[in-house]
This record gives C-alpha cells, structure tokens and sequence, in this order.
C-alpha cells in the first residue's frame, strides 16, 4: 500500500472487504504456520480479521466501515503512527500474496473508499514451489524448520504403494455415461438471472489474444517485480485495467523471448511512457530490440567459450567413423591445396574432418580472427552439421576469389543454404554445383555482352545511316603479269605530267 501522505489513509475513510472463496482447515494451518512467521502475528491477525467481515459460508461484499474499526479491532492507536502501521501491515499483506489494496473514488466527492480484496493463500504444494516464498521461509525460520515444516503438510505414501510402483488405469465414469441433458441444453433465462445475482464485481475477462497467451506475462507479476522507488511505479500501476497496455507488453515480450524481470528492467526505463501515464509501444520495442541483441550476443559468446573448453574433453573421446565420400560426389581440389593432396583425400578431409581442422589448412599460418569467429557462430548458431560447415569453406576459399572473403556474402550463403534445407554433405555438394552452373552462365553472358558492344560499330550502320561520308578506298592489286616497255614509257609520261615537269 502506497500513501503519499498520512492524511489520505485515515480512521475516518470508508473501506470495505471482497473475498471469493472460504478458508479450509489446510489454509488455516497454513496461515498460522507458513505465512505468520514470514508477515508477523499483526499481519496475521489482520488478514484474520478482514476475513471475518463477510459471513462465514457465503462469498462476496462486506457492508460499508469506517476504518476506526480496524484501528479500534487491532488496538492500534488512531494518529500518525498508527495510520503508517497499519499501512505497513496491509503492505506486508500484499508483498505475500494475501491482499489486493486499490482506492476508489467517489463520484462527485472529494472522499475515497478502500478496498481489501483478500486472497487465497497458496496450497502447500504451490507454495514450496514459489522459490522467493521459500527462501524469505528459510530465512525466518531455516532450512530444516522448513523441510519439517514441509512434511507436516503431506501424508506419506504406504510403503507398499512406495515399493511396488503400481500401473494405475483410470476407471473413472465420465459426466455423459449416466446423465443426459434435456434437448435444450442451454437456457438463456437462467444464465442472465446467475450473472446478475453472481457476487463477480466486473464482467468476464475477455478471451485473451494470442500474444498474452503466448508470453504469460500478468499485472501481478510485473508489480512484484517492480522497484517501490521507481519514477514509472504509477504509470505501471495503471496497467492494472488497462487491457490493451498489458497486451501491448506481452506482445513485445513473446516478440523478443523477454522474462517477467526483463519487462520490468524496460519499463523502469526512461522514455517507454508517455506524459500521462499512457505505453509508448515504439519506444518499448526499441529498447526490447536492444536487449535482444544484447542477450543473443552474451549467449553467443557464452557458448563459444564453453566449446572451447569442452574441445579438450572431446579430443580424449573415441574417433568417430570415417565416411567415404562416392565419386559423384567429388569436388575439385583447390589451388591452395594442389600436390599435398588428391581429390579422394581432399573430400575425404572435407567429409570427415572438424571444420576448425579443415579451415586451417587454408592457410600457413593462423587463420584470420574474424573468419574463425564468424564460422565459429555459423557452427553454434545455425547448428550447420562439420560437413556442410566444410564444403561452405570450399565454397568461400576454394575458388580463390577474394570479393567472396567478406561476412557479408558468407551470411548470404549461409541463409541461401538455411532457406533451401542444406543439411546434408550431399546437399551441400548439389548446392555449390549449381551456383558454380549460375555464376559460369552469368559470366558467359557477360562476355557475350562485351563482345557485342566491341562489333558495336558494325552493326550500327545497319541499324541507321553512318554520319560519316562514304569515301572510296583504293584496293590494292597484285597481278603477275609483266609489263612490256611501251606501257612502262606511257606510266612515266603520265607521272611528269603528273608532277608538272
């Protein structure tokens, strides 16, 4: 319970009490037992008394108070400090699960109401199962007090159930093997006059949408979670009735895999709401976004240094078996490798071998830091199996072409491989044939382009008149007849005429 000041939580204001179930002997004993040593006898004794404000076998609505009832039933003093321990002692309430506190105000008053919305408490399995109840148990009491404590809840088995492990085959009866309904099964009549008499205090939840079912994320765990302290407290408190914020944050927590506690950490942050309390689901994304990566990278991270440290323990392991690789499926032997090896062995290699083992011999010395990390990640990643892993290598660095060097096209290859269900070395072998296939005609129809754009002159002419003007070349003739001294006589002549002489 949060009051900002004393005077807002008085002796003077009206409260009132709703509980919709009744206390079996199993959740007295636990009351007395589990949740006082953890809240106190006061807390304990409060939680008692605001439950006996509705009938005894009946659930619902307790009449109109004031609080000087409380005050006066715990023999707690009306002033300041009273007021502060009783809110103390309903806040204890509430951090345990037994109490639901809000304030109401008045139409057309300044006054509020309160109202204590009493909770079960959790049933003995439930309970040892919440491991924060536990712990904050162990630290009241211990941990043995606790494992005693736990056993005076459970009746043991018999011993002879215990050592015989029985199969059990369920021979029960169900509901429509004995009774049969009348023709109309549903009277509409009847379900109106139960939901006006019904003792509910707001409509049915609506069903929930995917998102909300598939994160799992209620109010009630963020607000358990969430600092006291915080500037965005409030404005996550009214996320309380605000269906569609807290569909808003579950959708962004199933989008990005994000826990209870991580929403917290986001919504605490500066910038996810608006001046007036209202979810900036933009910025919510953004932020979620940045811890995803954040996380995937720590994971990454994290489980490339635990290969590494198994690496040692593996190499101890028995050598798994060779498997031979069938001439279909050969590939060349790259020029970084011609003579230390043939293609029998060079596929073998690439078939069998790890492909930190196989990326080494690429290179004579260390291999480049980068690429070892980036086909480390595609290993723990993508779960690529050693083989493919390998034959992507040759890919990559088998055709000694340096413009596929870059992380950019071994991811495109990568995903191209995920996208069309490369798992097999095999498949993988299929796959570099045919992109070799692809980029062999892609190269064809360059050249031929290239080809076409040279003769281009050529074939312009046929396509338009030349701007050029058409002049005669004179051919060169070679004949081999002689010429007889008369016509040599008459070429002389004509040249000094030629010539001017």
């Amino acid at each position: 319970m949060r009051i900002e000041h004393v005077h807002e939580f008085t002796e003077h204001h009206r409260y009132y009490i709703f509980r919709d179930f009744s206390l079996s002997a199993l959740d007295l004993k636990a009351i007395s037992l589990v949740y006082q040593p953890m809240v106190g006898a006061v807390a304990a004794s409060f939680y008692q008394l605001l439950y006996q404000h509705v009938p005894e076998g009946r659930v619902g609505y307790s009449p109109l108070d004031p609080q000087r009832r409380l005050f006066l039933s715990l023999g707690i003093e009306m002033n300041d400090a009273g007021r502060q321990r009783l809110a103390q002692q309903a806040s204890i309430l509430e951090a345990v699960g037994l109490l639901q506190t809000s304030r109401i105000a008045v139409p057309g008053g300044e006054d509020v109401i309160y109202e204590y919305e009493l909770q079960p408490p959790l049933s003995p399995a439930d309970f040892f199962r919440t491991g924060h109840l536990t712990l904050f148990l162990r630290d009241k009491i211990g941990k043995y007090a606790v494992l005693a404590l736990r056993e005076q809840f459970y009746a043991a088995e018999p011993d002879e159930l215990a050592e015989a492990q029985p199969g059990k085959e369920n021979i029960s009866v169900p509901f429509y093997e004995l009774f049969r309904l009348n023709a109309r099964t549903t009277d509409e009549e009847l379900e109106q006059a139960l939901s006006e008499v019904a003792p509910a205090r707001q409509a049915p939840p609506a069903a929930k949408s995917e998102v909300t079912q598939a994160a799992g994320i209620s109010y009630g765990e963020l607000i358990l979670r969430f600092p006291r302290n915080s500037a965005n407290r409030t404005y996550v408190e009214r996320l309380r009735g605000d269906e569609e914020g807290m569909a808003s944050v579950n959708y962004v927590a199933y989008k990005y895999g994000l826990s209870a506690a991580d929403m917290c950490r986001l919504l605490d942050e500066d910038g996810v709401f608006h001046a007036d309390g209202g979810l900036l689901l933009d910025k919510l994304q953004g932020k979620a976004s940045s811890m995803y990566r954040q996380d995937r990278k720590r994971d990454e991270d994290r489980k490339r240094a635990m290969a590494r440290a198994a690496a040692p323990a593996s190499s101890d392991a028995e050598p798994v078996e060779e498997v031979a690789v069938g001439t279909e499926f050969q590939l060349d032997v790259p020029a970084q490798l011609a003579g230390r090896c043939d293609a029998p062995q060079y596929n073998m290699l690439m078939r069998n071998e790890p492909h930190t083992r196989f990326l080494q011999r690429f290179f004579p010395g260390n291999v480049p830091e980068w690429l070892d990390r980036q086909f480390e990640r595609i290993d723990l990643s993508y779960r690529l199996p050693g083989a493919v892993i390998n034959v992507l290598i040759h890919y990559v660095l088998g055709t000694n072409e340096t413009q596929r060097v870059t992380k950019t096209f071994i991811e495109a290859v990568v995903s191209n491989m995920l996208v069309k269900g490369v798992d097999t070395f095999e498949k993988a072998v299929g796959y570099v044939r045919e992109q070799t296939r692809v980029e062999q005609r892609k190269r064809e129809t360059e050249a031929g382009g290239a080809r076409s754009y040279a003769g281009g002159g050529k074939s312009g002419q046929s396509r338009g008149v030349s701007r050029k003007p058409a002049i005669p070349i004179v051919e060169k003739r070679t004949t081999d007849r002689q010429l007889s001294a008369e016509e040599m006589e008459e070429i002389r002549r004509l040249a000094k005429e030629l010539d001017g002489q």
